[in-house]
């Protein structure tokens, strides 16, 4: 087991890899560095490799696919996620490991958005999805993450063994927020400064399409971690509309006794109907929420016991 991890997925990134590496190297000279190979063609790996980096490869592409073998095959007691395109300087990662190694955080958030991160990056519609992603996942899930799209990260074990990785792409960033705010985990903000991409570097974000990936990706796990929240919203939007188009049919009967729209208060009928079952289906998934959440606190306790005693072995201090 490492005592200190840094993970770098890679796509195409020949132009600053050789630097990331060996400024970690210098930062963190006790630690392990790992470069994950994503299909590259510009000799990305060999780059690597010869700077002084551990390097494997996956083949299914994305970001997200990435990370996934990258947390099942490395134990370390403190990982570092961060990127090959020398945006995020290695000077902070020790900021980064000092919250997980001393102060018990589960993951560590490096904040652009506080620092220089507006005025360094050139692309005014990533600055304003930041802003929107940030703003909406604090609102909805009740959280105070100060970057939710950072790829500066820090882990502690327990995060990342316990972490169900489902997106294949960008979104990744978005899901682990969500898990470690659903979870209860321990989230520290550490603020740290940017720097735009290199000239002749490109970034692998498409900001359009990406970003509608990164959105659904909220609505969807608001829907799977806040299901009375989400169905209740849509039994109330059900309710309120069939409100407004029996309401007129309602006032015709008690003025006149009669029902001249028998069409629409059948349809408002089946309307209403739906909404009960949204708010009811809400009030079941959010039991059965409950109880997944009951479920990991047990399996995170037994993956803790498993952690302790995999450093008695190793003597780890």
């Amino acid at each position: 087991m490492d005592k200190i991890a840094v993970l770098i997925p890679c796509y195409n990134e020949s132009k600053t890899i050789e630097k990331v590496v060996k400024d970690f190297k210098q930062a963190l000279p006790e630690a392990v560095i790992y470069v994950y190979d994503n299909n590259s063609s510009d000799g990305t790996d060999e780059i690597a490799r010869k700077a002084g980096a551990i390097v494997r490869y996956e083949y299914q592409q994305g970001k997200g696919n990435v990370i996934r073998r990258m947390f099942r095959e490395i134990d370390a007691q403190c990982y570092i996620m961060t990127d090959g395109d020398d945006t995020y300087p290695a000077d902070e990662a020790r900021k980064l490991c000092d919250a997980v190694l001393n102060r018990n955080a589960d993951m560590v958030v490096g904040d652009r958005l506080s620092s220089s991160y507006f005025e360094e990056n050139k692309r005014p519609f990533h600055n304003f999805g930041n802003s929107i992603v940030r703003g909406s996942i604090n609102k909805m899930f009740k959280s105070d993450i100060r970057d939710i799209m950072t790829g500066y990260r820090a882990f502690s074990y327990l995060f990342v063994k316990s972490f169900p990785v489902l997106s294949k792409g960008f979104e990744i960033e978005t899901e682990m927020s969500i898990h470690a705010i659903d979870k209860n985990m321990r989230v520290e903000n550490v603020i740290i400064q940017y720097r735009d991409r290199p000239e002749g570097s490109v970034s692998k974000l498409n900001t359009y399409s990406d970003g509608m990936k990164v959105l659904g990706t909220i609505i969807r796990l608001y829907k799977n971690y806040k299901p009375s929240g989400f169905f209740g919203l849509i039994a109330a939007l059900l309710a309120v509309i069939a409100t407004v188009f029996v309401a007129p049919v309602l006032g015709d009967y008690f003025a006149t006794g009669l029902v001249e729209r028998f069409p629409t208060l059948i349809v408002c009928c089946f309307v209403y109907i739906a909404a009960i079952e949204s708010f009811f289906a809400g009030i079941v998934l959010a039991t059965s929420n409950q109880k997944n959440k009951h479920d990991f606190e047990m399996n995170l306790i037994k993956l803790d016991i498993q952690y302790k005693q995999l450093l008695k072995d190793l003597d780890i201090n």
